[in-house]
């Protein structure tokens, strides 16, 4: 791979993050961005595309509920932004695990 990507050197531990899970394959840390009280991204830690991702979810999504059930007890939302228009910011696909207040003004 060529270009540089945040999640990839997280994934590497090259770059610092607030890690709450990790196995060989998957990864789920705190999103730096705090737009509701929990906010984390759950990856594969092998670089691939969103709709890669979302054509078969594997383990990313298993822990990504597992995880969510636990910080997030009331409800969470998983989500996944496609694209300039959808508001995604990093190539490596992700999920976002929002949660820990009602999410209901934000639908």
């Amino acid at each position: 791979m060529s270009r540089y990507c945040i999640f990839c050197e997280i994934a590497a531990h090259r770059e610092p993050a607030d890690i709450l899970y990790e196995d060989e394959e998957v990864m789920v840390f705190r999103n730096r961005l705090h737009w509701v009280p929990t906010m984390l991204l759950a990856i594969h830690k092998q670089h691939e595309m969103q709709a890669d991702l979302w054509k078969d979810m594997g383990r990313v999504g298993e822990i990504a509920v597992q995880i969510a059930q636990k910080e997030c007890p009331n409800g969470f939302r998983l989500i996944s932004n496609f694209g300039y228009d959808g508001m995604q910011s990093q190539e490596h696909a992700h999920v976002h695990i929002l949660g820990g207040m009602f999410l209901g003004e934000y639908a």
